[in-house]
């Protein structure tokens, strides 16, 4: 069985590290985990990490946040991936920081990222790991904010939240959306 896991984020240097990136975070500590290695493809970087018997294909799209669903369709298609077995991890500015919340359908909750998957999915049917990244930030500096670095106390709470993120990819995949939500969205309260 395959799997697509696509870790939404943008690419470049000024990008690398931010609120906005957690996705490509994420990915990234999935690969490593596997040891896996990216290799830069069309529409993305591309590695798979093989998980009992199955494979993960795991995505870093390289068309920017607002084409997102580009890469993701492409990659789909690609590797013949059904619907049901993608998982979209995005930053979520309306939970708070280091909250992981699995959700199997839902609206694109303003998050461009979003809007351009379900435009080019053509479905709002689709898993996703909502990473908190909180909304610390005055009105009006929302932008500034996404597209902030990490702060050192921010960050401390975040690297066993990444952790736990890798840790629900794979209950995703072993055991399905609805069991890892019973489990997960309970202990996603922690820090």
């Amino acid at each position: 069985m395959k799997y697509l896991v696509a870790g939404l984020g943008n690419i470049g240097d000024e990008y690398s590290d931010t609120r906005h990136n957690i996705g490509f975070i994420v990915a990234d500590a999935l690969a490593q985990e596997g040891k896996a290695v990216f290799k830069t493809e069309r529409h993305a970087a591309v590695t798979k990490v093989s998980l009992k018997g199955r494979t993960i294909v795991v995505i870093k799209p390289s068309t920017f946040m607002n084409l997102s669903g580009k890469a993701i369709r492409y990659w789909m298609q690609k590797e013949d991936i059904p619907l049901e077995n993608i998982l979209i991890v995005v930053d979520d500015l309306a939970l708070p920081l280091g909250i992981l919340r699995m959700r199997k359908k839902g609206s694109d909750g303003g998050h461009n990222g979003l809007i351009s998957i379900i435009e080019h999915l053509q479905s709002t049917e689709f898993t996703r790991i909502r990473f908190g990244i909180g909304n610390d930030f005055a009105k009006g500096y929302q932008v500034d904010y996404v597209l902030g670095r990490w702060t050192s106390d921010e960050t401390n709470i975040l690297l066993p939240r990444i952790k736990e993120s890798v840790e629900m990819i794979k209950s995703f995949v072993l055991i399905g959306p609805d069991r890892t939500m019973n489990v997960f969205n309970k202990r996603g309260e922690g820090k």
